[in-house]
């Protein structure tokens, strides 16, 4: 009996060596914001696994987290989510010594930054938020947020699901700051927004990629680098973006003050700004990566594309969202009110 007993701790000894526990990578980020064969090549290279939940939108992530969602070791905020998350304690300092390829890091975008010295967040990813149009279908496109007034397209558009950027637009639209703090702007805004609406199918954001590609959408407002995803593989789909103005956002990565694997987290963080790795990643989701180095390994026609690279008379019009402090409310209740509208 004690022999058979023996027999089986030795077994169960031989089957729990024979398997080597490889530490987990938790990721929380936007969809489709990635690479897949990176994330492959990192596990392969530090013999671990990486696990990636997806959000839609920095309130939603934000709001996850504060509700208790925990375990995760890299996350990617926006800018002025970033701000919130550091100011309120939930994100832990970085080191340098295990990041040194932020020296890659371009200092023109790098000041857009909510952390420019890279205390707590490193750069990610370049976008702006425009709209995309069904060239096949809708006729005399002007490159301006007025094309949310065309009733002749009502039911066949959407705007993006996000308070921020929405009412941002209508900011833009009337020639203010999508940062202001001024009620009656922003009362103009709503009033905007909510006549928007009355054209729109919904706000979403997710389904516009698939939509404006199938054709059940002929007018979208949504990310440069999602649209320009969909315009590989749909002729029909062209992006504009807005005279007026758009939104440039910065996404950054961070790692949460309960990150486990932190070492691993930095790695991760490092691995993404290698200069070959930033510029494919680049080319395969068409958002920049504020990496000087990886721009001469990039294709020409893509990094001087005016959808990625903003043309200066727009850019100059064009603004970073950013944290408002207290002032949030301002918006938040403006967006209560466009939800509620008919």
């Amino acid at each position: 009996m004690f022999r058979y007993v023996a027999a089986l701790f030795m077994v169960a000894g031989l089957l729990t060596g024979c398997g080597e526990r490889k530490p987990v990578l938790h990721v929380y980020n936007w969809a489709d914001y990635m690479k897949p064969s990176l994330v492959r090549q990192f596990e392969e290279e530090f013999n671990c696994r990486v696990v990636i939940d997806t959000f839609d939108s920095n309130e939603a992530m934000y709001a996850r987290l504060r509700a208790g969602a925990s375990g995760y070791d890299v996350i990617f905020p926006s800018t002025y989510m970033v701000q919130i998350m550091q100011e309120q304690g939930m994100l832990q300092p970085l080191n340098p010594d295990l990041i040194p390829n932020t020296a890659h890091l371009d200092p023109a975008y790098q000041e857009m930054a909510a952390d420019a010295d890279c205390t707590h967040a490193v750069p990610y990813m370049i976008s702006n938020a425009g709209l995309a149009y069904r060239a096949d279908s809708v006729e005399d496109v002007k490159p301006s947020w007025a094309m949310l007034d065309r009733t002749d397209l009502r039911g066949r558009m959407t705007m993006l699901d996000d308070m921020r950027e929405t009412i941002g637009a209508a900011l833009k639209y009337l020639g203010y700051s999508l940062n202001t703090r001024n009620v009656e702007e922003l009362e103009e805004a709503r009033d905007v927004v909510i006549r928007w609406k009355r054209n729109l199918a919904k706000f979403e954001n997710e389904q516009y990629k698939n939509g404006i590609a199938s054709g059940e959408f002929l007018l979208v407002h949504g990310y440069n680098g999602d649209i320009m995803q969909v315009m590989e593989e749909n002729e029909h789909v062209v992006y504009i973006v807005p005279e007026e103005g758009v939104s440039i956002a910065l996404d950054e990565m961070v790692i949460p003050v309960d990150a486990r694997q932190v070492e691993l987290a930095h790695a991760f963080i490092n691995f993404l700004h290698r200069p070959e790795v930033a510029a494919e990643n680049t080319e395969y989701v068409f958002f920049l990566c504020p990496n000087a180095a990886a721009y001469e390994l990039i294709d020409d026609e893509l990094l001087n594309d005016p959808s990625i690279n903003l043309e200066p008379e727009i850019l100059a019009r064009s603004e970073v969202i950013e944290d408002l402090g207290e002032d949030n409310r301002l918006y938040t209740a403006v967006w209560d009110e466009i939800k509620a509208a008919r």
